[in-house]
């Protein structure tokens, strides 16, 4: 699950965020590209804020329409669908990570049997997460904060995964100069 509804405010470009060019690519590209790459069963990415054209035909499109309340509410859309799916775990990560590579996602998958499994690049957690289905009812239910909350909860259930990559966000203009 690429999670790409957000409205992506700090960043004050002639374009969203995730449409941005960054070396040669829109920044959303990037991250749906990675997780494509990784050999997951299905490639999800939950839109709201702006429609994204383009992406690769065997993406499947999940329409956020509360993505103004909160990343938790596309996460909540993710989860959805993948229980209509009938899918054992969701794969999380953030479309505005453009640097996150395919083998963080393969790991972040094959982890443990830990219903949560976090992606942590020289020791600091990020994206992408798994979740188990066992969890995704103790999700919050509004906010920003998704997973986090969770791990904080339930740090019993989370197993660490050191990846490769570059766990940089793409937030502001400034964001994308320093990393074009």
């Amino acid at each position: 699950m690429v999670l790409a509804a957000g409205g992506g405010s700090r960043f004050e470009g002639p374009t969203h965020k995730l449409l941005a060019p960054l070396r040669g690519r829109r920044v959303v590209d990037w991250a749906v590209d990675a997780a494509c790459d990784s050999g997951l069963d299905e490639v999800i990415v939950v839109v709201g804020a702006v429609t994204i054209d383009g992406l690769p035909a065997d993406v499947t499109m999940v329409t956020n329409p509360d993505w103004a309340e909160g990343q938790v509410t596309s996460l909540r859309a993710a989860v959805a669908h993948a229980r209509a799916q009938g899918h054992g775990a969701i794969v999380v990560g953030l479309g505005d990570q453009p640097l996150i590579e395919s083998e963080a996602w393969r790991r972040v998958a094959a982890a443990s049997p830990s219903p949560v499994a976090v992606a942590t690049y020289d020791g600091q957690r990020r994206h992408p997460v798994r979740l188990a289905s066992e969890v995704w009812d103790h999700l919050p239910s509004s906010g920003d904060a998704g997973g986090r909350t969770l791990m904080a909860a339930e740090p019993d259930q989370v197993v660490e995964i050191p990846c490769p990559g570059t766990p940089i966000d793409i937030d502001t203009v400034e964001d994308l100069k320093a990393w074009s």
